[in-house]
């Protein structure tokens, strides 16, 4: 006494099963190549907030050439000892970017043109990339080429240098005072 009952299919529901199947691997593929695409793109992003932060210049000393300007002592050259902070890549000092800030003028420039000059004095190599922590450089700037004039005493100048991937340093300068008797002073 029993009865089978047996479900028919036609070839529309097959059509239209076979539609959804299709459907639904297109969707999938749009969104693995979206998910891929937003995936390298936060990994550039990623690495380029890194090297913002990371690859920065740090500054171990600063200095001043002092001269006799018309009787009247000035500082016409700042030197300035930098190596690479923890962490950081290599870094190119030609693409470093310099702005001084006075009380009466901003100067900008990229170290190594007019008026700058770049030397190696750890000697490793004679190339201007830090590569390594213990590389020291120093960065001279002509006050009145690079800063737009020379310092006089108790001048206070905001020196940034702004690296390639845009990480920057900023420091305070401050003139002694008295430049009297001196030949160079600590900035």
């Amino acid at each position: 006494m029993f009865t089978e009952n047996r479900g028919q299919v036609g070839i529309g529901t097959l059509i239209v099963f076979i539609a959804m199947v299709l459907v639904a691997a297109i969707a999938a593929g749009v969104l693995i190549n979206t998910a891929g695409l937003l995936q390298t793109q936060a990994e550039a992003t990623g690495e380029e907030s890194t090297q913002q932060v990371s690859d920065r210049i740090q500054i171990q000393s600063a200095t001043g050439s002092i001269i006799d300007d018309g009787g009247t002592n000035v500082v016409d050259e700042v030197n300035v000892t930098v190596t690479k902070a923890p962490g950081a890549d290599d870094i190119q000092l030609e693409n470093v970017t310099y702005q001084f800030v006075t009380s009466n003028e901003v100067s900008t420039g990229v170290v190594g043109d007019t008026g700058t000059g770049i030397s190696n004095i750890s000697a490793q190599t004679n190339d201007n990339v830090i590569t390594d922590r213990s590389d020291r450089y120093v960065l001279n700037f002509t006050a009145a080429d690079a800063i737009g004039a020379n310092l006089q005493g108790g001048e206070r100048v905001t020196l940034t240098l702004t690296t390639a991937p845009g990480a920057s340093t900023v420091t305070e300068l401050r003139v002694p005072d008295s430049l009297v008797d001196k030949s160079a002073v600590s900035l």
